[in-house]
């Protein structure tokens, strides 16, 4: 039976309304799934690994695992941050004061592989992943591994789910440091404007500098020198806030120079602020010109730099004016 004109347009009508139902849900279904993909639905279905402000105030203890520099441990005792692995010794704390502040900045943005079978292609496996384990207390705040930085960013993982994971605000050089650098490397420390008197006893002798007003005078074996008074403000720059380059732990006194120290410079402070004293031993090899040195205070050998030493081992001319 041939069908209507008006029956044909409702069949046509009816397969217009199929073909656009099936277009809708085409068009809903790839909608959805680039819903999936987009960068907040991302973030949003990643991991949290950033502590917050008010934890990073709550951290006591650190651990980092670095593949080439070994272990530091570093743990609050107080008000004060020590390390207690691989030595015990005060901790720089502006050191670790500037890694906690990075810890609340990292964010995981982005997946790389769901799985461990990559670790080793990022550098993600133990032994050469950069590792850090924060506390508070005996609760874990964060545990991460941090591998290989490249075009796509700073690759991570979390150390209790597989994953492997491109995150941000990872600063390297925070937590790559040398382990020198976890120490406090202050010797001495002191108002160089409250200095009266210096004392420096090396191979030329014995020099006595002393403060009058503002006027500084000085003698060398008891002989009145022509002093030179910013060379004595140069000596004070150079030692009123002295750290050390390096430590020398492993060393003796008898290696260090140290059982006979080539130097002895005192600092003598006005009013109750007592002295300052240090001690500088020998070179620490023939092609170096950064010498060993120590407190009389202190069981620990530092490692002071070449600028510092050379005043220490000065001679006459060092201090006088030119002619």
């Amino acid at each position: 039976m041939a069908l209507t004109t008006e029956k044909k347009i409702y069949v046509a009508l009816g397969v217009l309304a199929l073909m656009a139902g099936g277009l809708y849900m085409q068009q809903r279904s790839v909608a959805e799934e680039m819903a999936k993909h987009a960068p907040g639905a991302i973030a949003a279905s990643l991991p949290e690994i950033k502590i917050s402000a008010e934890d990073a105030e709550k951290v006591t203890k650190l651990e980092i695992r670095n593949a080439d520099k070994g272990e530091v441990v570093l743990e609050k005792q107080g008000d004060i941050w020590m390390m207690t692995k691989p030595v015990s010794y005060p901790a720089h704390f502006q050191n670790v004061k500037s890694l906690i502040d990075n810890l609340q900045q990292l964010k995981l943005k982005d997946t790389i592989d769901p799985g461990d079978s990559q670790y080793a292609t990022y550098d993600l496996e133990d032994g050469k992943a950069v590792r850090i384990t924060a506390y508070k207390g005996d609760e874990k705040a964060v545990d991460l591994y941090f591998g290989k930085s490249g075009s796509r960013g700073q690759m991570a993982r979390l150390a209790d789910q597989p994953g492997v994971y491109i995150a941000s605000g990872y600063a390297s050089y925070l937590y790559a440091r040398e382990t020198k650098n976890w120490r406090d490397a202050k010797i001495l420390e002191f108002d160089d404007s409250k200095v009266v008197s210096i004392e420096l006893t090396n191979e030329n002798g014995k020099f006595s500098f002393s403060k009058s007003g503002d006027t500084w005078s000085g003698t060398l074996k008891g002989q009145k020198l022509a002093l030179d008074a910013d060379r004595v403000k140069d000596l004070l720059r150079a030692y009123k806030g002295l750290s050390a380059e390096d430590f020398a732990d492993d060393k003796s006194e008898a290696e260090t120079g140290l059982d006979k120290p080539a130097v002895t410079l005192t600092f003598k402070l006005d009013g109750d602020g007592g002295t300052r004293t240090v001690l500088v031993g020998s070179t620490i090899s023939e092609e170096s010109k950064s010498r060993y040195a120590k407190t009389p205070d202190k069981a620990t050998t530092f490692v002071i730099g070449s600028w510092v030493a050379e005043w220490a081992t000065a001679g006459k001319g060092k201090f006088e004016k030119s002619s």
